[in-house]
């Protein structure tokens, strides 16, 4: 039986490489795993030999011990591998298929499923709508920050890349067809980005820079992102973006210096529950409040960024249960739309599977991706927390040497 080594989540600032149990095709009792998922057949899985697997911001959020993650949960939700077994109810992915693993899991057969709203299937976590790998409350998958990582509903869930050798030569960019990506796209998407929309995206990190690439890729006139870190919009100008510094004044009248009205179309929320205000101190509800100010009437607010029912270092009571002090009356008085929750991978990511493949984008120099080994994945962490302007991709398997 072959080994297998993955990255957990050891307490708040910590994540260790460990040894854990190649998978199998049944969801065993461990860290994290409901109850009610231990002993689950998964005859309809696939076992992957993971060729690329990135640390996300999501995972931060654990790391820093801001949910209720327990320690040993193996991390990691952004996966792009090569099937190496099949169970026996795969009928159309083959062993030897590279393919890029959707962050949502979803079973294709429930009606969530089946309205293309992949984010909130109803039948892979016992809690609640909605699944993910390696993540705090998602029904208990194991994570795929690891050399091996088991798949549900594999001929569903999985992304078959066409070419073996041209997805190898184009893995950087196809490896965030797993989540930021789509994310990002979703974002702009939602919030009503077309041909010659003003954009505002709150957040240059990862899922900031891929929601800033996708409203160009829409169309968008004029791209404004906006953060603390001066490296992190260095990497927006990088592309073709305007910036603001969040800590150099104020918002709108940053906006208005550069489009010459002090509000945009479409605004992007890709910063989530630990916000911070221009102060410094955190803030949660500041960004939702922010677009809110800043986005036309009529517009529309697309909120990618991560927001949690338990939150233990919430900034008060209410921020600890999520309850944000939402101005839900400026947002009613502008008639403005919003869209939560996790985006539904599966919507998007063959569209933008094919952009890459045709060269119409390069997500990857777009977000600064950088590949590590898996045992390099602490310092990965580390760095990613004190605000590298990077996406650190972890390497278990070599495959990204060259890279």
């Amino acid at each position: 039986m072959a080994g297998n080594r993955a990255v957990a989540y050891k307490g708040p600032g910590e994540v260790e490489v460990i040894d854990i149990d190649y998978p199998v095709f049944e969801l065993k009792d461990g860290p994290g795993v409901n109850p009610a998922n231990v002993g689950r057949k998964v005859p309809h899985g696939a076992i992957i030999r993971t060729i690329a697997t990135n640390i996300c911001g999501s995972d931060q959020h654990m790391v820093r011990g801001r949910t209720t993650a327990p320690v040993n949960l193996v991390l990691g939700h952004e996966i792009t591998g090569e099937v190496v077994e099949v169970g026996p109810g795969v009928e159309f992915i083959k062993v030897g298929d590279i393919v890029s693993v959707p962050f949502n899991i979803a079973c294709g057969r429930c009606r969530n499923c089946k309205e293309r709203k992949t984010g909130i299937c109803l039948n892979v976590n016992p809690d609640r709508p909605g699944s993910a790998y390696g993540y705090v409350d998602m029904g208990g998958w194991v994570g795929g920050q690891a050399e091996f990582v088991l798949v549900p509903y594999a001929d569903w869930n999985l992304l078959k890349f066409p070419d073996r050798d041209q997805a190898l030569e184009k893995i950087m960019d196809l490896t965030m067809l797993s989540d930021i990506f789509p994310t990002g796209f979703h974002g702009a998407v939602t919030a009503g980005v077309g041909v010659g929309s003003t954009v505002y995206v709150a957040g240059a990190g990862p899922v900031g820079l891929a929601a800033a690439t996708s409203a160009l890729l829409l169309g968008a006139a004029a791209v404004i992102v906006g953060d603390f870190n001066d490296d992190r919009l260095a990497q927006a100008r990088s592309f073709g973006c305007e910036t603001v510094n969040l800590g150099a004044g104020e918002l709108v009248d940053q906006i208005e210096q550069i489009l010459g009205v002090p509000e945009v179309d479409c605004g992007v929320d890709a910063v989530g529950f630990e916000a911070r205000g221009h102060g410094g101190g955190e803030a949660p509800a500041t960004v939702l409040n922010s677009l809110m100010d800043v986005t036309a009437a009529g517009g529309a607010l697309g909120i990618p960024g991560l927001y949690v029912t338990g939150d233990p270092g919430g900034v008060d009571e209410a921020a600890k249960k999520g309850s944000l002090s939402l101005s839900l009356g400026t947002g009613w008085a502008k008639s403005l739309s919003f869209t939560t929750g996790q985006c539904p991978v599966m919507k998007y990511n063959y569209g933008l599977m094919q952009a890459i493949l045709h060269d119409r984008v390069h997500i990857a120099k777009n977000v600064n991706a950088k590949a590590i080994s898996l045992d390099d994945a602490p310092r990965g962490y580390a760095e990613f927390d004190a605000g590298a302007a990077t996406k650190y991709v972890l390497n278990p398997n070599g495959y990204l040497d060259a890279a």
